[in-house]
């Protein structure tokens, strides 16, 4: 097993929460170039940066592998966090804060943990600690995943895709160990796709102190608001989801109502009686999800609006696409209502998903092994989105893997991403490094096996 230094990610760590490259997305915001300049001092070497908006930048590093021929590798970690309100923390979100044996603060899980365990393999490997690999290792550092990627990974792979062209790929979600005896680690294959929509409106506009009989167009998009929030949501049991679902710390007789289409909703709302998190998880593992998360509407409160609109988080299950919907809106909408209002894409994206098989697969069961873990992996699928997505759009396998202790479970975990009072276990830090680096190790082994 190769000997990494994880206290020095965990100095990482703390030094690219304390950066706050806190991404709303604006265009304007992020400034991944400070966490850049982080990662090239840690480094000791320039990269490529890639600067496609001022402050939005990415960096590239490359070390090449002793054979031309053999399998590339990336790690493609991202530097952006969302914003976080310090009123609900118990310490500075942005201060790095090392305290009860956690480092909090935004990032923490979301994914700069893993973000600064991965440039510290990469330096292991620069620095020869990690066995040199056959295949080239690439490190791609980016900006704008908390927004799309269009700044980061999209940017990359659309505009340079010399940089990473690669052959498989190591990113997000990484989650604590899942199972009755805490040995089954969570591999992330698979991730759901957003079709947001832009729903609209119409009315006559005209003046606030006369409202009988006019046609108000903020009264009839909360109308459709209501609906799409109100409605059961598609049911769709996946084969993604079939293959993780027996690994959750439930009762055989639970898993088997959360596997059948019929009984899933009441699967659910069992599940939601002890951990609502774990329950909001499963929910949008098996369902086609509607959230309306922006409104706007009007211009002042005598005026009669004449227009008004509402974004609208859809996101797809493998095997749904856009039909699917529309199908669901016209169903709950009637056709009348379905007919009245405009629907604009306003982020389109299938489903995307890994084959989990292959050497990579296996080094990463290979690894867990030398952690004293079984080879048991539990592909999973995140209702979230990633910088994987654009890989697997290639064909090239995608996955998502740490290794944590069990000072958090995995319930506690989903809702750290993007919540209050994000931290993660020094100790988290340290197997996480050490556990990719003996992926990294293992897959140069396997590649070579197979050659």
């Amino acid at each position: 097993m190769p000997e990494i230094d994880g206290d020095a990610a965990i100095e990482l760590l703390v030094e690219l929460i304390q950066n706050a490259c806190v991404n709303t997305g604006d265009p304007a915001s992020g400034n991944e170039i400070r966490s850049v300049e982080t990662v090239q001092r840690f480094l000791g070497a320039s990269g490529t940066v890639v600067e496609p908006l001022p402050g939005r930048a990415s960096v590239v590093f490359r070390h090449e592998g002793s054979d031309p021929q053999a399998p590339k590798l990336l790690l493609i970690p991202h530097l952006d966090v969302v914003p976080a309100d310090a009123a609900s923390w118990r310490y500075d979100p942005f201060g790095g804060v090392r305290a009860e044996g956690f480092v909090w603060g935004r990032g923490a899980v979301d994914m700069l943990n893993v973000t600064a365990a991965m440039t510290t393999i990469f330096k292991a490997i620069s620095d020869g600690t990690i066995t040199p690999p056959r295949g080239d290792v690439i490190l791609a550092a980016v900006a704008d995943e908390e927004a799309g990627g269009v700044y980061g990974a999209q940017h990359l792979v659309e505009d340079r895709w010399d940089l990473v062209a690669c052959d498989y790929v190591l990113t997000e979600v990484a989650g604590p160990r899942l199972g009755g005896d805490g040995n089954v680690i969570p591999v992330t294959v698979a991730e759901k796709g957003p079709a947001w929509r832009r729903v609209s409106t119409k009315g006559v506009a005209g003046h606030g102190s006369q409202p009988y009989g006019r046609s108000n167009a903020v009264v009839s998009l909360a109308d459709v608001v209501h609906r799409i929030a109100a409605e059961d949501q598609p049911v769709l049991i996946t084969e993604e989801w079939l293959s993780f679902v027996d690994y959750l710390p439930l009762s055989s007789d639970l898993i088997g109502r959360l596997s059948d289409s019929d009984t899933v909703d009441r699967a659910i709302e069992e599940v939601a009686d002890d951990d609502p998190v774990l329950a909001r998880w499963i929910h949008a593992c098996t369902h086609l999800t509607f959230s309306p998360n922006v409104l706007a509407g009007g211009t002042k409160a005598n005026v009669v609006p004449d227009h008004a609109s509402s974004e609208v988080d859809v996101r797809l299950l493998p095997g749904q696409d856009v039909q699917d919907v529309n199908d669901h809106l016209r169903k709950i909408l009637g056709p009348n209502l379905f007919d009245d209002i405009a629907v604009e894409p306003v982020l389109e994206m299938k489903a995307t998903g890994s084959r989990p098989e292959g050497p990579l697969w296996e080094a990463i069961a290979d690894a867990a092994e030398q952690h004293g873990a079984p080879r048991k992996l539990a592909p999973t699928l995140t209702p979230v989105t990633t910088d994987a997505r654009f890989f697997r759009e290639r064909g090239i396998p995608a996955y998502g893997v740490g290794l944590f202790d069990d000072t958090v479970t995995f319930a506690e975990m989903l809702a750290m991403f993007h919540g209050a009072d994000e931290r993660v276990s020094e100790e988290s830090v340290r197997l996480t490094t050490s556990f990719l680096a003996a992926v990294v190790e293992r897959f140069s082994d396997r590649v070579a096996d197979a050659t």
